[in-house]
């Protein structure tokens, strides 16, 4: 079995590169199981183990699948393979899901049950800021303390003005490394407007606010396809950014924002 160093020194290098995977641990084994508890192994975002070992093709599908899962929904999974004798004692189905528990099927000789705990590790969600404003200041603050990756697109005598951030660009030219994953936020407030918007439509993005009233954000939206920029680009364009919670101050309306976000990453991941 491959030593723990090794594990924790990929999982730091996928993290470091803000690359997904998914940590497969076995939490509990019963009768004469491959893999015993402690066991563990690196699965990427394309169902290949890269790491480690739980175990051979007894759990190996079931755990791979769950993975998978657990990395498209953000949700950890408890998976338990066992014998057929063991399922119907339990009165559950392959595929199942009861209580939080998925069971899978062990068609080895062997016959052992384990139990494997699957956990995702997602990378932090990318926030790029565009301005050097009040608001932008603020949200750069309160995102970065609910876990976003922090990038500041402004000029450079304007970085002063922020705390701790993940990276500072000078101007807004919005690096072309981002993803459809990732949250932009125009903050300009007058200083570059149009300049931040046009750069941010031609990023991937799966949000993109501008600060500022409805009036003005239509007034900078028929300004940039009067430039070429098409309709459709600005279409997702939320503005003002933020929910509606009445929000005055600048530190008001970056929880608004930062509120408005956490919907947006956690829809569909919290059952009632």
């Amino acid at each position: 079995m491959p030593q723990q160093t090794d594990i924790l020194d990929l999982m730091n290098d996928y993290k470091s590169k803000g690359e997904p995977f998914a940590l497969a641990t076995v939490v509990r084994t019963v009768s004469v199981t491959a893999a015993k508890a402690g066991a563990k192994a690196v699965i990427r975002g394309d169902g290949t183990m890269t790491e480690g070992w739980i175990g051979g093709g007894c759990a190996r599908g079931a755990v791979l699948k769950a993975a998978r899962e657990a990395l498209a929904d953000g949700q950890s999974r408890l998976v338990s393979i066992q014998p057929d004798e063991q399922l119907s004692e339990h009165q559950v189905k392959p595929g199942e899901t009861r209580e939080g528990v998925v069971y899978a099927k062990n068609m080895c000789p062997s016959q052992g049950t384990m139990d494997v705990f699957v956990e995702p590790v997602l990378p932090r969600p990318h926030l790029t800021i565009c301005g050097a404003s009040p608001v932008a200041i603020a949200l750069a603050d309160l995102a970065r303390r609910m876990g976003f990756f922090i990038t500041i697109c402004a000029p450079a005598d304007d970085h002063a003005g922020f705390g701790e951030t993940d990276r500072l660009i000078d101007g807004y030219g919005i690096p072309a490394d981002g993803s459809e994953r990732d949250y932009v936020v125009i903050a300009t407030q007058g200083r570059g407007d149009s300049i931040a918007l046009k750069a941010a439509v031609q990023v991937p993005s799966k949000y993109l606010a501008f600060v500022g009233s409805r009036k003005k954000a239509a007034a900078l939206k028929a300004e940039l396809i009067k430039s070429g920029v098409s309709s459709v680009q600005l279409e997702n364009i939320h503005a003002p950014a933020g929910l509606n919670l009445g929000a005055i101050t600048p530190d008001e309306i970056a929880f608004s924002i930062v509120a408005e976000m956490i919907e947006i990453r956690r829809r569909g991941q919290r059952t009632l």
